[in-house]
């Protein structure tokens, strides 16, 4: 008798529970879950700290500074993952969300993961359909080449360019409700970038003897500290994770878990899992079973992705970028019971 798909989904469940159990039994250190988060949490942010303080003091340069923090950022947003699951400090609501907030300072071009929890919660519910707004709003489903790139690059301008076609089409979408979701710190990442971009376009194009008010040089120094330190690892962190995200989920066509996402191990896309922590890699773990830690999705993972390949689970269909990521193609061949 062929399996069914929810029998291969079970199959890939119980595997993934069974991995946990046997590495958790390896390293006992693995008990101590809400340490563990807050100590990674906390080495990433002393290590972005420490990186800016040695840009400030001339002693690395901006390009290796932006490639550091960039790293740094990317686990910090695994951290704000496994937060909007509640797997550091459930009971503990004030370490809790200090965490949520330093995550969000860290990684300032996203809405408040406050907010974030309720999207991405709904993601989980309705992966693969028009009403997941989290993935749309990274450029998921969009046909349109030149929106997907704006959408994956600046989350804002994406947003201002999709909202009429998200408000037909998506339940309850509100344009200001995810708009206000990044005031204060997000508002004033895209200050500080589209003022970075508005003050050198102009100095390009005025006389190199061009005299500024002593305000706007020293507005502007600041401004570009902040660019290299902050905004610009951010803008490599975040389109990183858009791309290789909205690359892998599908979207339209989905039927059941074994479709909503893909494994992304290709070649060509190491230099953009590098900088959101292997998510290609491992997300599709994280669709079967959500409440695990990043840490131990990347101490299994070995292990079951040759599992998830035999059930069903599609790996680097890089085609499906040329059909908006629907879901397409032969269906996946049923195993037979021994």
């Amino acid at each position: 008798m062929d399996a069914s798909p929810n029998q291969h989904i079970q199959a890939i469940v119980q595997t993934i529970k069974s991995e946990e159990q046997r590495v958790r039994s390896k390293y006992s250190i693995l008990a101590y879950q809400d340490i563990l988060g807050l100590l990674f949490l906390l080495l990433s942010l002393s290590g972005m700290l420490g990186v800016a303080w040695l840009y400030f003091i001339s002693y690395l340069p901006a390009w290796l500074s932006i490639f550091i923090i960039a790293l740094l950022t990317s686990v910090a947003h695994e951290i704000e993952h496994d937060l909007i699951h509640r797997l550091y400090f459930k009971r503990h609501p004030l370490a809790h969300n200090s965490m949520m907030l330093i995550v969000w300072l860290m990684r300032p071009n996203t809405v408040n993961p406050w907010y974030r929890r309720t999207i991405h919660l709904q993601h989980h519910k309705v992966s693969g359909t028009e009403q997941d707004i989290e993935e749309r709003l990274v450029g998921n489903g969009a046909k349109n080449p030149i929106l997907r790139f704006i959408s994956i690059v600046d989350f804002l301008l994406g947003l201002m360019l999709s909202r009429k076609q998200f408000k037909q089409e998506i339940d309850g979408f509100k344009f200001f409700t995810i708009f206000n979701a990044g005031f204060p710190i997000t508002t004033a990442y895209f200050f500080v970038l589209y003022g970075f971009v508005t003050f050198h376009s102009i100095a390009w194009w005025l006389p190199g003897s061009t005299t500024y008010p002593e305000w706007v040089v020293s507005g502007m120094a600041w401004i570009d500290f902040f660019m290299v330190v902050l905004i610009a690892p951010n803008i490599i962190r975040s389109s990183s994770l858009n791309f290789i995200t909205s690359s892998m989920h599908y979207y339209g066509g989905v039927r059941n878990m074994l479709q909503q996402t893909q494994v992304l191990t290709h070649w060509v896309f190491a230099p953009f899992q590098l900088f959101c922590f292997n998510f290609g890699y491992t997300h599709t773990i994280h669709h079967f079973l959500p409440n695990q830690p990043f840490y131990i999705r990347q101490l299994i993972s070995r292990r079951i992705l040759p599992i998830m390949k035999r059930h069903g689970v599609r790996f680097n269909d890089i085609h499906s970028l040329q059909r908006a990521n629907f879901y397409h193609g032969k269906e996946v061949v049923p195993i037979k019971r021994q």
